[in-house]
C-alpha cells in the first residue's frame, strides 16, 4: 500500500449496518464522561456518514422527514468521541460530549427523565433552562 495514497476513505463500512425497512438504525446517545444515556434517536445512511465526517451528530427526524443536526436550533450540539455498532449491525451507540450539558427539548440533562413510581411515570431530573429560554 503506497503511504502517499490521497484517495478518499471509503464507505464500506456503512453496508455492514442493518438498515430497517425504512433505511434507519436506532442510535443511543451517551455521555462519554459520566457513561449516563442522553437520548434515542434514528440515523439514516446520510445522517451516519456526516455525523462520522463532521465528528458531530447528525439524525434523522421522522417528524419532519429531514436531517437534524443537534443543537441546529438550541445550541445543544453533541460532539461525537466514539461511534460503535452493536454485535448484530442493528443499533448504534454514540458516545458525546454534549455541549450545554442539556441533550433534552424539555430542558432537562437526558430525555429519560421519568421514572416508574406505583404506576406512574414521575419526572426525577430537574430541569435546567425552559424550553423557552432555549427556543425562544
Amino acid at each position: 500500500m503506497n503511504a502517499t495514497n490521497t484517495q478518499p476513505p471509503s464507505n464500506d463500512w456503512l453496508d455492514e449496518v442493518r438498515w430497517n425497512s425504512d433505511g434507519l438504525v436506532p442510535v443511543i446517545a451517551q455521555d462519554a464522561e459520566s457513561g449516563k444515556v442522553l437520548m434515542f434517536a434514528w440515523m439514516n445512511r446520510e445522517a451516519l456518514a456526516l455525523t462520522a465526517d463532521s465528528g458531530e451528530a447528525v439524525y434523522w427526524s421522522r417528524s419532519r422527514s429531514r436531517l437534524w443536526r443537534k443543537g441546529e436550533s438550541s445550541g445543544h450540539v453533541q460532539r461525537v468521541r466514539g461511534l460503535r455498532l452493536d454485535c448484530d449491525g442493528d443499533a448504534l451507540l454514540l458516545s458525546v460530549e454534549q455541549l450545554g450539558g442539556i441533550a433534552c427539548h424539555t430542558g432537562r440533562a437526558s430525555c429519560f427523565y421519568s421514572e416508574l413510581h406505583a404506576g406512574r411515570w414521575v419526572p426525577v431530573d430537574p430541569v435546567l433552562k425552559s424550553p423557552e429560554e432555549i427556543y425562544g
